[in-house]
């Protein structure tokens, strides 16, 4: 049982108000919907209610979030791959259930769906994909090993690594904050 009631739009404070037109407007609405953002009364799903609590705090990581998912060069198999490792990691369901199907929609396979779900890192064939999925696993453990560093970054370049590890970091974030509130159902579209 969720320890965040919903945030229906009717209850909330201008400065909330706000942050939810930009969350329910920007990109995240605009493309296709494979999650639900909002409820059947309007209230924002997943991490997006929690954010309305500290409205300036909650913008910052929303901007945050909208730059990890539309402004990296990261193609959209490499950031499932890099956001299911993520959800795995910390068991964050509604992440895993979110970005699954998200996945599914960028060409992620069954097999290595199931692969992620595990928490290992598929069979990848794409070695670009391959490497930042390693990258993110170390991440994942702590730190990037010297040798495992040297190998890899010269596949996929610092930029690169700068946007994994700000996406792990982000979505660490989020599992953490979905946990605590204790948010696990996706709803569907």
């Amino acid at each position: 049982m969720s320890r965040l009631s919903p945030l229906p739009p009717s209850s909330l404070t201008p400065e909330q108000a706000e942050l939810y037109t930009e969350i329910t407007t920007g990109p995240r609405a605009s493309g296709p919907q494979h999650f639900a953002l909002t409820a059947d009364d309007g209230s924002l799903n997943g991490p997006f209610n929690a954010f309305l609590l500290a409205p300036g705090l909650g913008r910052s990581l929303q901007n945050l979030g909208a730059a990890v998912r539309y402004e990296t060069s990261l193609s959209g198999r490499t950031r499932e791959i890099a956001i299911l490792l993520v959800a795995a990691r910390w068991n964050s369901a509604f992440e895993r259930g979110a970005h699954e199907s998200v996945g599914r929609a960028v060409g992620l396979t069954d097999d290595e769906l199931d692969a992620l779900r595990r928490g290992s890192i598929p069979a990848l064939v794409d070695a670009h994909e391959l490497a930042c999925a390693e990258l993110v696993h170390g991440m994942l453990g702590g730190d990037v090993g010297d040798d495992d560093w040297l190998r890899l970054v010269t596949l996929v370049g610092h930029p690169t690594v700068f946007e994994l590890s700000t996406l792990v970091g982000y979505y660490a974030t989020l599992a953490l904050q979905l946990r605590i509130f204790r948010v696990d159902e996706v709803q569907s579209t």
